[in-house]
């Protein structure tokens, strides 16, 4: 894992809207900070290009040299942003590319509700500059059977959580994304949208988990997940909810889409695990894509490497029955 911690946004943002960094021992006081209404971001942010989003501008994101790195080559941007999947804009790994330049991240709120001391909605751009960013190199390991390299930059969802103050008995927090039919033409019938990921309390809280606006330096391309996101690189991809408009916090487990749609093949905790196969495939090896010219089979590692950080989240647990 890669960490590469920035400064403040300064050099892109005007000092009297950024929070100072002795606010995040009192955030109780400085709440209303990050309390924006979407009128207020008018229009200007909306790309008026109609080209694919891997062609939009995008802001270059301050951050500073790396402190922590992994041996595996990164994999270069422009597979990272053309081979993915976001079935709301279409379900093969190339059209979220074509399709993507519809979304419209600006303006863009998001909400927390459910079980925290204060219901809240926030501007996208406030979450976003509630905290320096971090670049950290994921190896990111999709259910398919593949795999990515990639830099995202954000910062611990830890420190968003504890800014929204979750009751004592929130035990999850889930993801709630966009569906918006206007935005998303290809929006796929026969699933239950909006697209809905949840974990447990205690994993959200894991260093590991980050809430995440940028990749490769700069802000999210539309089809990786504009404009906010969450990465868990120890879990398949499909738990790494994009586009997020709510954040739900609850007692009992959450509605999960494809947990609910197939649960024999996605298991509500989806951490990856090379000993148990999905029902079509084996999870043993993974296809590595990155600056070669063709993917290159290597062996799955459990929780994807990351085992150090994350495996005692699960002690006690059967890991082939809570797969």
């Amino acid at each position: 894992m890669l960490i590469r911690k920035s400064g403040s946004l300064a050099s892109t943002i005007a000092s009297s809207e950024i929070t100072p960094q002795h606010t995040f021992d009192s955030f109780k006081q400085d709440r209303r900070r990050f309390l924006t209404g979407a009128a207020a971001l008018g229009t200007a942010a909306i790309a008026a290009s109609q080209l694919p989003a891997i062609f939009h501008p995008q802001q270059v994101l301050a951050a500073s040299a790396p402190q922590y790195t992994v041996p595996d080559p990164q994999t270069p941007f422009s597979k990272a942003s053309t081979y993915n999947n976001f079935y709301e804009f279409g379900t093969d790994k190339s059209e979220p590319a074509k399709n993507a330049h519809t979304l419209h991240t600006r303006p863009w709120t998001v909400q927390v509700d459910g079980l925290v001391k204060k219901p809240l909605t926030l501007d996208v751009d406030s979450i976003q500059r509630y905290r320096p960013l971090e670049t950290r190199v994921y190896r990111h390991r999709c259910v398919e059977a593949w795999s990515m390299v990639i830099p995202w930059e954000g910062y611990s969802l830890s420190e968003f959580i504890n800014f929204c103050q979750p009751l004592p008995s929130a035990k999850y927090v889930q993801f709630l994304s966009l569906a918006d039919k206007k935005q998303m033409p290809e929006l796929p019938g026969g699933y239950d949208w909006p697209y809905s990921e949840g974990l447990r309390l205690d994993e959200a809280m894991n260093p590991l988990a980050l809430l995440t606006f940028g990749m490769y330096g700069n802000t999210l391309p539309n089809q990786n997940g504009a404009p906010i996101r969450v990465i868990l690189p120890w879990k398949y991809g499909f738990k790494s909810a994009k586009s997020i408009v709510k954040f739900h916090f609850t007692d009992k487990q959450p509605h999960t889409l494809w947990n609910e749609i197939a649960p024999s093949e996605y298991g509500f905790y989806s951490n990856v695990n090379p000993t148990v196969d999905h029902p079509r495939w084996s999870q043993a090896h993974e296809r590595r894509i990155d600056s070669s010219t063709f993917p290159h089979s290597i062996a799955t590692l459990p929780f994807n490497g990351y085992a150090d950080q994350v495996a005692s989240l699960y002690n006690g647990m059967d890991l082939r029955k809570n797969y």
